[in-house]
């Protein structure tokens, strides 16, 4: 499952969440508030801006919410 790494107070995050739930595309959410959850956003993406799709099964990262939403928007048609 893709891990979302997101700030409550990111309109971008907010407008990918709510292209994942509008579509029923589970996902696991990260709020980078918390310091773990951030230390593991530099980890594995290297900089701190969100959100930010790690989708390790595929070996995908991202952080552009459009390209995100492309991704998941692709996925959905295979």
């Amino acid at each position: 499952m893709p891990d979302l790494y997101v700030l409550e107070s990111c309109p971008y995050c907010r407008k990918v969440i709510a292209f994942l739930n509008e579509n029923a595309i589970k996902y696991n959410e990260f709020d980078i508030s918390e310091p773990e959850n951030y230390d593991n956003l530099l980890k594995l993406g290297g900089k701190s801006q969100v959100p930010f799709l790690d989708d390790e099964e595929n070996h995908i990262k991202m952080y552009e919410s459009d390209e995100i939403i492309d991704y998941f928007r692709n996925s959905m048609k295979e």
